[in-house]
């Protein structure tokens, strides 16, 4: 049952569309999932896909999926193929991610992007960012709570992401840290979860005015925050799954009342996508009209609100230019003393060297991309790319690495079907009987990365993590 104040809300925004809208909580939601792109060729998936799948019209990589596919059980998912994710949530990385005209980010240009998810899990829209970055410039993915924020490390980890770092922080910590570093912000905030009523009937119990209240006077100081940490001339995306107008456009145009350096940018609304209702706003802002709101009968997927914002200020060269110095660190003096093992092992296992700078935490070897900033004093799930654990003498690749590196990138590879019986066994955590040379393989399903084995004697001994394995 939809709380009454609800309903009667939505009839205030919708008048005669009510009863459409009302209707769509008949009706079972829409599943769908997105290819990675950093990872899988989008037209080579769709060749081989084990799938019913019809385009997400808003997302190049998005597809819809019917209710008896399971994807979410297939060896393609554990192999960090897809993402599975909910439609309209995948609308506002596409929007961060483009120019202003709508057209995609220059290559050159990517390079000097440094991206912040400030809200980030369970990842989604982090690993839709990075998928569209191709492993360029700088993403920092941020999540508040310690469990969550572990979701998202792994979820990070199983797409192969090789240019992020998973922090687990406050906002108002990382302001402090990070003043006007980011060209681009992603604020996809908490909020009451009205646009997911049709799919999490815990959010409708929790329903109330005052935990909207709540959830407004947050997004307030999490949007405060991130304005902080954008610089001159960059972008700034507000998102929220909820209906609700305090949250969304009232939102915005209280930000805009206490920051007038910020400005909304018009962007053009994909099929099914409704303008903002400046109306319902707590104060009048310019522009609000180009905001975008996502309603459930007027296209598929459920309700989302986004924002597209620019701050004033600065040119292309001074908002790359802007103040923030690295700092080395111990960790990666310590990391340089790392790569001998990790050379001995790139010079045996793989064709690529994968170079980089390097930090050691314990006798866990990260990468980390260039220019990535100082992780001193921040709470560092994952600072990078996980190279390896170091031995004696030695470097065990890391399942991480599995997942980033190319098939073609390794000198041992042992590809197998999906639907073979040693992807089954491999999944289980079951030994592989392999004819070959010894030493490390990377196990591929179909030619995607899915995770280490080590050949002695016709035997490959499986590493596919103990937390993982399953019985397909």
């Amino acid at each position: 049952m939809l709380p009454r104040p609800f309903v009667e809300r939505m009839g205030q925004l919708l008048g005669s569309e009510l009863d459409d809208f009302l209707l769509t909580y008949e009706k079972p939601a829409f599943r769908a999932l997105r290819v990675n792109s950093g990872k899988a060729d989008r037209e080579r998936f769709l060749k081989i896909s084990p799938f019913t799948l019809r385009p997400v019209s808003w997302e190049p990589c998005g597809y819809y999926y019917q209710e008896d596919d399971a994807p979410g059980k297939h060896p393609y998912h554990e192999a960090g193929v897809y993402y599975m994710q909910e439609p309209s949530a995948m609308a506002p990385a596409g929007y961060l991610m483009t120019e202003d005209n709508g057209s995609p980010i220059g290559e050159e240009q990517m390079e000097q992007e440094r991206i912040l998810d400030l809200c980030a899990a369970p990842g989604g829209k982090s690993t839709q960012i990075a998928a569209r970055m191709g492993g360029k410039g700088i993403l920092i993915s941020n999540e508040i709570h310690p469990t969550r924020a572990r979701i998202l490390s792994q979820n990070m980890e199983r797409m192969g992401i090789t240019n992020a770092m998973v922090l687990n922080e406050t906002p108002e910590k990382l302001c402090r840290v990070f003043d006007r570093f980011f060209t681009r912000i992603l604020v996809d905030a908490p909020c009451s979860g009205e646009g997911m009523f049709r799919k999490n009937e815990e959010a409708v119990r929790e329903w109330s005015r005052e935990n909207i209240a709540l959830c407004a006077d947050r997004q307030d100081k999490i949007l405060d925050c991130a304005a902080s940490m954008l610089a001159p001339g960059g972008k700034m995306v507000y998102s929220t799954c909820t209906f609700a107008p305090e949250e969304n456009e009232g939102s915005i145009s209280r930000f805009l009342r206490r920051h007038p350096e910020f400005s909304i940018v018009p962007v053009n609304r994909q099929a099914g996508m409704s303008s903002g209702m400046p109306d319902f706003a707590e104060y009048s802002a310019k522009g609000l009209e180009h905001t975008i709101r996502l309603f459930p009968h007027r296209m598929d997927g459920e309700g989302h609100f986004i924002a597209v914002l620019k701050k004033h200020g600065g040119c292309r060269e001074n908002l790359l230019s802007t103040g923030f110095r690295y700092k080395e660190e111990r960790g990666l003096a310590k990391g340089e003393a790392g790569r001998v093992e990790w050379r001995k092992f790139a010079d045996e296992m793989l064709k690529f060297p994968y170079e980089g700078k390097m930090l050691r935490f314990g006798d866990q070897l990260y990468r980390i991309p260039q220019g990535m900033p100082s992780v001193q004093k921040l709470k560092v799930l994952r600072p990078g790319l996980w190279l390896g654990t170091l031995k004696k003498n030695r470097l065990e690749p890391s399942h991480a690495l599995a997942l980033a590196i190319k098939p073609e990138h390794a000198v041992y590879l042992a590809d197998f079907p999906y639907n073979s019986k040693e992807i089954r066994a491999y999944l289980n955590g079951q030994t592989i009987s392999y004819h070959g040379e010894n030493g490390w393989y990377l196990i591929s399903v179909d030619g995607y990365g899915i995770g280490w084995g080590k050949l002695a004697k016709g035997i490959l001994k499986n590493h596919y993590p103990k937390g993982l394995r399953f019985s397909l």
